[in-house]
């Protein structure tokens, strides 16, 4: 596939949803107009089973890359995951266990699918595993590693100032991670790594040590996350079962994108569809002049779904949220689930997936919010248990009928 080097159409792909890019956007740019096939990556840690439309935002930039002819690899850390990535949190992040990582990424290439081409037979993006070369590390060369960077280095990260300043612990295995991020850079030998705002610091460690073991300048472009403009607050949040999943089903993508807030709306036309810079300047420009946000909102959540799924799931899926959140009806593409009498109603919804933990369900049942809507009853009881087959609703948006057999 020939490597596209006309200035207007990488800048076009460069100019969206980036943050900074390092050393400096004109010299990435000179490098891509040389016509050489760069390799660009993205990594993810599989630390739940889903991965959401903030992820998207690097998918959708990368798709762009490989459309102008480089190479492109999405990188799953099965290996970083079972450390534990430090970054943002306050405090240690659990390790997870093989196990667990094996079953978290079992889905994840058919999601990242829906926006990166990993069938086409020119140029399809690639899928990596970063255990593939750190299982094969050995401890004199995480000492080497590790002699290229100092502690004061690792301290002047926010998250561990904020944890020295609260006495709170920090564990010696999470000065490991960015450098096991880092060397990710060297064992697929990349020229551009791609990652949110909040991976700077692992990818210019990566950055050092592509020069220092390949005699590489790795570029580092930062994505804008989806973040709440006006409290600063991540809007994808799995620690809190707040985000948008990529393997939701166009029903749910609609509802949860009508649920978030007006002030998020251009930026999730920006980072997560592939609506139009056109497009985008006009909604900003009408709300900015005081149009109703419901009516662009209903445009964003038909965009989100057109990207990953289709034109025709995303009408189905407007009609469907109109039906039933404007003319009070039942959706049509309801999940059905047969249970066992007397089986426990927060069980069902926990492997169901409508509820993502049993606090949400407690939350849910505190506030009202579960209900049997042919009958009108609101449940409160914490055990309730399954008598005859029922159509649930909870919470405003999500529904599920029950058969008891």
């Amino acid at each position: 596939m020939k490597v596209v080097t006309d200035p207007q159409k990488i800048k076009e792909v460069l100019e969206r949803s980036i943050a900074s890019i390092l050393p400096s956007e004109d010299a990435l740019l000179a490098r891509m107009r040389e016509g050489k096939r760069l390799r660009f990556y993205t990594g993810a840690d599989p630390t739940g089973p889903e991965l959401h439309i903030g992820n998207a935002t690097n998918f959708i930039f990368l798709e762009k890359i490989r459309a102008l002819g480089h190479e492109v690899i999405v990188l799953f850390g099965d290996f970083t995951a079972m450390i534990g990535d430090p970054t943002g949190k306050d405090a240690t992040r659990k390790r997870l266990n093989p196990k667990e990582v094996k079953e978290n990424i079992k889905t994840w290439k058919n999601q990242a699918g829906k926006v990166l081409d990993f069938e086409t037979k020119k140029n399809p993006a690639k899928v990596m595993l970063n255990s593939t070369w750190h299982k094969k590390l050995r401890f004199e060369d995480v000492v080497e590693l590790a002699s290229h960077f100092t502690v004061q280095q690792m301290l002047e990260r926010d998250m561990f100032q904020r944890r020295l300043e609260s006495k709170k612990p920090i564990y010696l295995h999470e000065f490991f991670y960015p450098l096991m991020q880092g060397y990710d850079s060297v064992a697929m030998d990349v020229d551009v790594e791609v990652g949110g705002t909040d991976q700077t610091f692992n990818m210019m460690v990566g950055r050092t040590l592509q020069k220092i073991y390949n005699n590489k300048e790795k570029f580092v472009i930062t994505t804008a996350l989806l973040e709440d403009p006006k409290t600063g607050e991540k809007l994808m949040n799995k620690s809190e079962g707040k985000y948008i999943a990529l393997n939701d089903s166009p029903e749910e993508m609609f509802g949860k994108t009508m649920a978030l807030p007006d002030s998020v709306i251009v930026n999730v036309f920006r980072d997560s569809t592939y609506a139009s810079r056109e497009t985008i300047d006009v909604v900003k420009k009408k709300l900015e002049e005081g149009a109703n946000p419901r009516d662009h909102k209903m445009h964003l959540a038909y965009e989100v779904v057109r990207t990953y799924y289709d034109e025709k799931a995303a009408q189905n899926a407007r009609e469907n949220f109109s039906k039933t959140f404007q003319k009070g009806g039942t959706p049509h593409a309801i999940q059905e689930v047969a249970v066992e009498r007397q089986s426990n109603l927060c069980d069902i919804l926990l492997r169901a997936g409508i509820v993502k933990s049993k606090t949400e369900f407690r939350r849910l049942l505190e506030a009202g919010a579960i209900s049997i809507p042919k009958t009108k009853e609101t449940i409160r009881d914490a055990n309730y248990k399954m008598e005859e087959s029922a159509e649930f609703r909870v919470g405003k948006k999500r529904f599920i009928r029950l058969f008891v057999r």
